[in-house]
């Protein structure tokens, strides 16, 4: 980005001077116009170029992406950011400055967008050589599994180890028809395909890639099933094509080996991921700051009912499989983890005042503190105890994937009535389900949702 903003501003700010000094008209119509305008014009036009680059994919940089599509990509949004501003010109000449226009014209525009197209092309290509470099040198690497040994999966590897600027370190194979231990140029057979879970962990793979043939394509979905649960990015080589659907897939290359990516979070993106972070603060300094007498007031009523602390902490699993602890206020016993670990319907271990608490989810306004701590969001998958984690991801599939996003104080599966001891299989298909169609307005429905489960007492206690 920072690439991107100094060749489109040199550019536009070079094309503008040169226009100033060949034209008297542009001169006369500056000094009409205000000394403001030319710098509201240049505000403008990065806005409309940042947005258009990042609506076009060109701040989704993938590894071994095709340069000339890329530089496609640029063309294509330059030239919509100059059309764009051209007739934002000829609108805001209307009045905006008094009627008088403002001083640029279509040569301008012109030798503007022809010098960004030149100068953002070569200062990428300067950013992707120098990023290289870093990548040889052991720099922003990712860790790669190849699920097949052989031809395709040997495809795939030399491919890779034809290219380190991609910054890909292979760990290992995994096959079904190599014996484990064996080394293929060096890299060994780390496992059989059903112990890719574990091999995952083990390695601390980032990425894994399947590459095999003449398997069926439940066989294959099997394997993509053991990878998704553990929070890694996975593609598929092209003998696989015809197994998943067009709308879980998107289809891409490394350095011309093609290559279908299965559908990643939404919120892999760092602009969504922006866009939610954002809201969680706005939301989290509104609660934290409107309850603060509210909680003051329960913190005392929890002093008086029982003995013990007032907050209760406890380590759960966040984002990535990451554990992090869980601020709430205290709601049972002292004693109560020494006579369970699982919160049921009418818990006995529930105090007095913990009982309207759970009712009406108070006992929660101290996790908005974990959301200020970028530990949790507003929205998302519940936190589990790190004990009920490894449970459920060994009997439900693609459970380890709802920890591809922080935890959450409620969540799409709390708003529709699973909370508390409810069928976690159930939970789980609507955490993916949320997982996979995220947005913005998603979030802010389930907020107002929970608000008004809320007013109603609706949370049953539990």
């Amino acid at each position: 980005m920072g690439c991107d903003a100094l060749a489109i501003n040199s550019s536009f700010i070079g094309a503008y001077r040169w226009g100033l000094a060949a034209n008297s008209d542009l001169q006369t119509q500056l000094a009409a116009s205000g000394p403001y305008t030319a710098r509201i014009f240049i505000l403008l036009y990065n806005v409309i170029v940042a947005t258009t680059f990042a609506a076009t994919g060109l701040y989704a940089l993938k590894r071994g992406a095709s340069r000339v599509d890329e530089a496609f990509k640029v063309v294509v949004a330059l030239s919509l950011s100059a059309f764009v501003l051209y007739l934002a010109n000829a609108l805001l000449s209307l009045g905006l400055f008094n009627g008088d226009d403002l001083p640029i014209d279509q040569q301008v525009v012109a030798l503007a967008w022809l010098a960004a197209i030149v100068l953002t092309m070569l200062l990428r290509l300067l950013y992707r050589r120098m990023l290289a470099l870093l990548r040889q040198r052991g720099v922003d690497t990712r860790r790669v599994l190849i699920v097949g040994a052989r031809e395709p999966g040997r495809l795939v590897y030399e491919t890779i180890r034809r290219n380190p600027r991609l910054g890909y370190r292979i760990q290992g194979f995994l096959s079904d028809h190599t014996a484990v231990g064996t080394l293929i140029d060096g890299v060994p057979v780390l496992g059989r395909t059903q112990a890719l879970g574990k091999v995952i962990r083990a390695t601390h793979a980032d990425e894994v890639i399947i590459a095999l043939s003449g398997r069926s394509s439940n066989e294959v979905l099997d394997i993509v099933a053991l990878a998704e649960d553990e929070s890694v990015e996975i593609k598929l080589y092209p003998d696989a094509f015809q197994l998943i659907t067009n709308n879980e897939v998107s289809i891409g290359d490394v350095s011309g080996l093609p290559l279908i990516g299965v559908k990643n979070v939404a919120l892999d993106n760092p602009l969504n991921r922006a866009l939610k972070r954002m809201l969680d603060i706005v939301v989290a300094v509104l609660v934290l700051t409107f309850s603060s007498p509210l909680m003051l007031l329960i913190a005392a009523l929890i002093r008086l009912d029982s003995r013990g602390p007032v907050f209760f902490a406890q380590e759960r699993v966040g984002l990535d499989g990451k554990p992090f602890p869980t601020i709430k206020f205290r709601t049972m016993r002292v004693d109560a983890p020494a006579l369970g670990n699982w919160t049921t319907k009418d818990d006995p271990r529930v105090t007095g005042i913990g009982a309207f608490l759970r009712r009406y989810s108070l006992d929660e306004l101290p996790q908005f503190m974990n959301v200020l701590r970028g530990e949790m969001s507003v929205v998302g998958p519940r936190p589990e105890q790190q004990v009920w984690v490894e449970k459920f991801s060994q009997s439900i599939p693609r459970y380890m994937r709802r920890h591809k996003l922080k935890a959450g104080i409620t969540g799409w599966a709390q708003v529709n009535g699973l909370r508390g001891d409810t069928s976690i299989e159930e939970r789980t298909r609507y955490d993916l389900y949320y997982i996979d169609y995220w947005s913005l307005l998603f979030d802010i429905k389930i907020i107002i949702q929970t608000a008004i489960a809320i007013l109603q007492g609706e949370n049953r206690g539990y």
